[in-house]
């Protein structure tokens, strides 16, 4: 029974992450949903950054807290590993629907493209960047990645092994294709308001400072001498920025 409860559970986490996931893009790019990122009242422009910039802070702690190994193992000495992943995708949908429910507009227009082929050029940039995120992480075990495997491994006895360190596609091209996705979307738009620039330098910021300072150290500490090969020939985020070197 206790494997069928952990199987719904990271089932139900699935569900609210793919949610929190398609409507980020509208969310983001003003398109399909009823609470975008410039829709809804407007407040002072101090009161908005204020709302936002503590919005977007309790969900960089969430993620980057509960991302950590010394976290991962307090948590498995009181709950099965096998929720692990699909707790820490359970809270940061959760916290990603916190933002677009109590996002705070700012509208002033910072700039706005109305020619029709540079409106059509952004918008394909925009929905360009989310299928990067997306196929990444079917380069890499996107059911692992979701905690999906894990759940499905511990109703049949069996352990989730270690993830493989898979360098496919993409990741040949970037370490991080994933956060590379996510900065392209984030920063293609036709209309570029106050509110949209405010989340797109913070997010841009924690994804940089996050991934250099917390992620990739632990990827060295995890994955040893083949992950420092890897980030001396292919450069962290944005591409062909490295020179592979002669032997």
């Amino acid at each position: 029974m206790k494997k069928v409860i952990i199987l719904f559970y990271g089932a139900l986490a699935y569900l609210i992450f793919l949610l929190a996931f398609l409507y980020a893009i509208g969310f983001v790019g003003n398109i399909y949903v009823p609470k975008t990122i410039d829709s809804g009242t407007e407040p002072s422009m101090l009161q908005a950054i204020l709302v936002n910039t503590i919005l977007l802070s309790v969900f960089a702690l969430q993620h980057s807290i509960m991302a950590r190994p010394k976290y991962k193992k307090w948590f498995t000495t009181f709950f099965s590993p096998a929720m692990e992943r699909s707790t820490y995708i359970l809270l940061s949908s959760l916290a990603l629907l916190l933002i677009y429910w109590q996002w705070q507009p700012i509208t002033v227009v910072v700039w706005n493209v109305e020619n029709n082929i540079g409106f059509s050029i952004l918008t394909g940039i925009f929905f360009l960047g989310w299928l990067i995120v997306l196929l990444s992480t079917f380069m890499i075990n996107h059911f692992e990645l979701f905690g999906l495997s894990q759940i499905f491994d511990n109703l049949k006895n069996k352990q989730t092994p270690n993830p493989k360190f898979q360098t496919n596609y993409l990741y040949k091209i970037v370490r991080h294709p994933i956060m590379l996705g996510f900065i392209i979307a984030f920063w293609a738009t036709p209309t570029m308001t106050v509110g949209h620039l405010l989340f797109t330098i913070v997010t841009t910021v924690y994804i940089l400072v996050a991934v250099k300072y917390l992620e990739e150290k632990d990827l060295q500490k995890f994955i040893g001498e083949n992950y420092k090969t890897y980030q001396k020939e292919v450069p962290m985020i944005i591409p062909f920025t490295k020179r592979k070197q002669k032997t």
